[in-house]
């Protein structure tokens, strides 16, 4: 039986047209690395869709699920479950809030998203909600809505009262300029123009990837979380941080609240929590907020909502990082990450490398003087980079791509080795390309 024609005949697949598709067919995984049907190895220079902190195969993980499934597959939501409680309490020792907080568990990261919507505008009776331009929160309905960038598209008319606005992005500022300092400030001033046209006293939470994702990896510049902290904190607008992508040791600290040092009011989670061995999303909502829902109903629900596979794979995530140190190493290696892909910039089309911990965006473009793209922003992969990502899987190597950037994010478990074998591979495409295309 061919099984990738199969594929090919009977899988949709997210966000591309489907009949150039041509990936390996993968059967099995262990650590960094994944096998083809055919045999051939990959190495995951970007842990799936920056989900598999992990690695594949860990048999902490495997051990879990299987133990859980052969206990008890599913427990109605309604019910307390054994290792939901577990898994919350971990989850609300992790919450950068005193206070502590409690958790809705949803099935997936959008999910997640939509229900901070819905949490936000019934803790604060206001309707409007404010997100980034350059995001990405989801392909639900709501969490489309929240999203900045062309994906939200094809779901409008999305939800109403989602406002976007402009965040820094220093390699290509919005704001016209070149100084980091300079663009938080006018950053901020740009919110705060947006809120003074929107009514401030209207806006229930400004959503906020505090590392942006799969739009760049873009790291803020010092002072801009801090800014939008007071800014919330002075029209009393509930700050939401999206740590789908940042959450669990990805940026060298269980969240990058905790690793940027701004406290948000909400934090939403998914992909991490579980190494994305299993599905699983949720809402971490202070103590102070989730106060609110003891005499009033809460306003959501799922079939999924905990269920007893995922939250027990979670539980055995949350132990493998804690005793394999997983939550500080990507810190640790940061120096190492920077100083093994700093040569990338040498080739043509490397315009920026930036990011930290393990978490990094590799920016391509036509031409580093002007700064075009190698692949617009709002419409499929160029031909040169459709060549490149062929040419990545000729090399035996992974990378995830949007737009016109490399997400280089590997499992956090990945040797110093194994990650300069992987950007090696990496330029070795890029050479490549870079001669064939011109």
């Amino acid at each position: 039986m061919d099984l990738r024609a199969l594929h090919k005949r009977h899988v949709l697949t997210p966000w591309v047209a489907q009949r150039p598709l041509d990936p390996p067919l993968v059967v099995r995984g262990e650590g960094v690395w994944l096998w083809d049907a055919e045999g051939r190895r990959y190495l995951d220079l970007s842990a799936g869709l920056v989900a598999v902190n992990l690695g594949h195969g860990h048999p902490r993980l495997s051990r879990a699920i299987a133990e859980q499934a052969a206990t008890l597959a599913y427990a109605a939501p309604s019910l307390f479950h054994d290792k939901r409680a577990l898994l919350a309490k971990a989850l609300s020792d992790l919450a950068p809030w005193p206070e502590g907080a409690r958790v809705f568990f949803t099935p997936s990261g959008a999910e997640a998203n939509e229900d901070a919507i819905k949490f936000a505008r019934h803790l604060t009776g206001r309707f409007k909600v404010l997100a980034a331009y350059r995001s990405f929160h989801g392909a639900t309905h709501g969490a489309a809505a929240l999203t900045g960038e062309n994906r939200r598209w094809p779901a409008e008319p999305a939800i109403p009262g989602v406002v976007h606005f402009f965040a820094p992005y220093p390699y290509r500022s919005p704001f016209y300029t070149e100084d980091p300092k300079e663009e938080a400030k006018r950053a901020l001033e740009h919110l705060e123009r947006v809120l003074l046209h929107e009514d401030p006293k209207r806006v229930a939470a400004i959503f906020l990837e505090p590392v942006v994702g799969s739009n760049g990896v873009i790291v803020y510049p010092a002072g801009y979380l801090e800014g939008v902290r007071e800014i919330c904190d002075r029209h009393g607008i509930l700050l939401v941080f999206d740590e789908v992508m940042t959450g669990f040791g990805r940026v060298g600290a269980a969240l990058a609240a905790e690793r940027l040092g701004v406290v948000p009011d909400l934090i939403t989670f998914a992909k991490g929590v579980t190494s994305a061995y299993v599905p699983l999303g949720g809402v971490l909502v202070r103590e102070g907020l989730a106060r609110a829902f003891d005499e009033t109903p809460l306003p959501t629900g799922h079939t999924y909502t905990g269920h007893p596979l995922a939250v027990a794979a979670g539980l055995a995530a949350l132990e493998a990082y804690r005793e394999e140190g997983l939550f500080e190493r990507a810190r640790r290696l940061e120096p190492f990450f920077l100083e093994a892909l700093r040569p990338l910039l040498d080739h043509p089309w490397v315009g920026e490398v930036r990011g930290l911990g393990a978490f990094y965006g590799v920016e391509l473009v036509r031409d580093k003087e002007t700064k075009e793209p190698l692949s617009p922003w709002h419409a499929p992969f160029s031909p040169p980079m459709q060549a490149l990502l062929k040419a990545l899987f000729g090399e035996g190597v992974y990378v995830l791509a949007k737009h016109n950037v490399l997400i280089v994010a590997p499992p956090l478990t990945i040797r110093e080795e194994e990650f300069l074998e992987g950007v090696e591979r990496l330029s070795r495409a890029l050479r490549r390309v870079e001669v064939e295309v011109g």
